[in-house]
C-alpha cells in the first residue's frame, strides 16, 4: 500500500506569525460552524424529539454542544500551530487515517436529507407544502444557489462566511421573534427543568435516537474538523503561511503545500501562540457555543411551546411547516413567513456548509495523501468533489422521493454515523496535539481532562449503539 502514498514532509521551522488584528477584524471561522450547527439537529433533530417526548431530555443538547466546544479548540489548537489540517495530522499518526476519513465522510453525508429538508421548506416558504414541483425540483433549485455562491467569487471562503453570517442573523432574530410571539413562563419551566434534568433518557427513546441526537446537539460527525479550513483561510496563526482556496473558474489558482509547519519554543513564539489561542477560545465561546446553545434552545422552546402540547409530531417532510403553521393560527400570516423564513436559512446554510466542508475534506485528504494528486491543483479537486456532490444529491433526492424514503430517517443516520466518526477522531485529536505540538502549545490539564470526557461518552454511546444493534438483529 506504501507505493499509493505521497510521502509526507516534515514540519519546516518558521517563525509563527503574529497577531496584529483585534478580534471583530478577523472574527468569521466560528460563525461558518455555527451556520452548520443550527441546520438539521436545531431545527429538525431537536424540535422533532421536544414535540414527541416534551423537554425532559434538553440537557443533553446543551451538553452536546458543550462538549464540542472542546473538541474545536483541539482543533483550532492543531491548526494554529501548524498551519495543516487535522487530517494532514492524522495522516502523520497513521497513513490509513487518510483513507478511513473519507470513507467516514462519505458515509455520514452522502445522503442529502439536510438538502431536501432545505428544498421542502423553501417550497413551504413560496407556495406552501402541497404547492406545485417534486421534492427532487425544489432541492436542485437549493444545489443551485449553493454551487452559485460556491464558484461565483474568487475566494470560496469570503462567499461561504458572508452568506452563512447573514442566514445565521436572519435565524437568530427571527427564532427571538417567535419566542415573544408564543412564550409563556410554564414552557419557560419546562425547559429549565429539563436542563437540569441531566442524565434523563425516555425510556421510550432508543439508544441510537439518544446518540444521533446528542451528536447533532452542534456541529456533529466530521462537521467539527470544518474548522480548521475555515481558520487556514482566514489566515489565523500558522494558516497565514498558506495561501486560501481560490476558485478555479475564476483564473488561476496558487499552489498549496500539502504539510505544515511548526516554531521553535522562544519567548517570541510563545507570545504570539498565547495571543492566537485567545483568538480561537473567544471565537468558539462567542460564536460556537453561546450562540448555538442560545439557537438550539430557542427552537426547542418554539417546539414546546407549538407541537407538543396539542400533541403534534409531525410527519416526515412537515416539521417545518407544521410550526408554522399553527405559529400563523397564533400570531397570522406574518408569524408563518417569519418561522419558514427561519427554516429555509437554517437548512440552506447548513447544505452549503456542509458541500464546502465534504468537499475541502475530501480533496484536502487525497491531495495530501495520494502520490499523483499534488499534479493538480487543490482547487481542481475542490470543484471535482463539490461537483460530484451536488450532482450526487440531486440524484440521491430523486431516488429516495420514488421509494418513498423519509428524509428525517437519512438525517438521524446522518447522525448516528457521525458519532462512530466523533469516537475515532476526538481521542485521535487530543493525542496529535500532545504528541507533536512544542511543550507550552499542548493541551493543558483542563483540556485534557474535557477531551478524556468527551471520548469516554462518544466511544461509550457507540459501544452501546453497536450492542443495541446486536440485540436488534437477533431479537434481544
Amino acid at each position: 500500500m506504501a507505493k499509493f502514498y505521497q510521502p509526507l514532509e516534515d514540519f519546516k521551522v518558521v517563525e509563527l506569525p503574529e497577531k496584529q488584528l483585534p478580534f471583530w477584524k478577523i472574527a468569521g471561522p466560528g460563525a461558518i460552524l455555527v451556520g452548520l450547527s443550527i441546520g438539521a439537529g436545531e431545527s429538525v433533530i431537536w424540535p422533532l424529539i421536544a414535540a414527541e417526548y416534551g423537554g425532559s431530555m434538553v440537557w443533553a443538547a446543551a451538553l452536546g454542544v458543550f462538549l464540542q466546544l472542546w473538541i474545536n479548540f483541539e482543533v483550532g489548537r492543531w491548526t494554529i500551530a501548524t498551519g495543516e489540517t487535522v487530517y494532514t495530522g492524522y495522516s502523520r499518526i497513521w497513513r490509513g487515517f487518510g483513507p478511513l476519513f473519507i470513507l467516514l465522510t462519505i458515509v455520514g453525508w452522502i445522503a442529502p436529507g439536510w438538502a431536501r429538508t432545505s428544498g421542502l421548506a423553501l417550497k413551504a416558504l413560496i407556495l406552501g407544502p402541497g404547492g406545485w414541483g417534486s421534492d427532487t425540483f425544489w432541492t436542485i433549485l437549493t444545489f443551485a444557489g449553493v454551487a452559485l455562491i460556491l464558484f461565483g467569487p474568487k475566494m470560496v471562503y469570503t462567499s461561504v462566511e458572508r452568506t452563512v453570517e447573514l442566514l445565521v442573523a436572519i435565524v437568530t432574530i427571527g427564532l427571538i421573534l417567535v419566542v415573544i410571539a408564543v412564550g409563556s413562563m410554564d414552557t419557560w419551566k419546562e425547559l429549565g427543568a429539563g436542563l437540569i434534568n441531566v442524565g434523563y433518557k425516555d425510556p421510550n427513546m432508543s439508544v441510537k435516537t439518544f446518540f444521533s441526537a446528542l451528536v447533532f446537539a452542534g456541529a456533529g460527525g466530521t462537521a467539527n474538523l470544518f474548522y480548521t479550513f475555515y481558520l487556514r483561510d482566514k489566515n489565523i496563526g500558522m494558516g497565514a503561511q498558506l495561501p486560501g482556496l481560490q476558485n478555479p473558474l475564476r483564473g488561476r489558482s496558487e499552489k498549496v503545500p500539502a504539510t505544515g509547519f511548526i516554531f521553535e519554543a522562544t519567548e517570541e513564539n510563545r507570545k504570539r501562540f498565547a495571543a492566537w489561542w485567545q483568538y480561537v477560545k473567544s471565537d468558539q465561546i462567542l460564536f460556537f457555543w453561546a450562540l448555538n446553545t442560545l439557537t438550539i434552545l430557542l427552537f426547542i422552546f418554539g417546539a414546546l411551546a407549538v407541537l407538543h402540547p396539542q400533541g403534534i409530531v409531525p410527519e416526515q417532510g412537515k416539521l417545518i411547516y407544521d410550526e408554522a403553521r399553527i405559529l400563523g393560527e397564533i400570531w397570522g400570516v406574518a408569524g408563518q413567513k417569519i418561522f419558514l423564513m427561519v427554516g429555509v436559512a437554517t437548512l440552506f446554510g447548513t447544505q452549503l456548509a456542509l458541500v464546502d466542508g465534504v468537499s475541502r475534506s475530501i480533496s484536502d485528504i487525497i491531495y495530501t495523501n495520494f502520490r499523483g494528486a499534488q499534479n493538480r491543483d487543490l482547487s481542481w479537486w475542490y470543484l471535482l468533489i463539490a461537483g460530484i456532490w451536488i450532482v450526487g444529491g440531486c440524484v440521491i433526492t430523486f431516488v429516495m422521493e420514488q421509494l418513498n424514503v423519509s428524509e428525517l430517517g437519512f438525517l438521524f443516520n446522518a447522525a448516528y454515523m457521525g458519532g462512530f466518526a466523533m469516537a475515532v477522531y476526538v481521542p485521535l485529536t487530543l493525542y496529535m496535539n500532545r504528541r507533536f505540538l512544542p511543550e507550552f502549545a499542548k493541551p493543558k490539564r483542563l483540556s485534557t481532562v474535557m477531551m478524556l470526557v468527551a471520548s469516554c461518552v462518544y466511544v461509550g454511546f457507540a459501544i452501546s449503539s453497536i450492542i443495541w444493534e446486536v440485540k436488534q438483529l437477533f431479537g434481544g
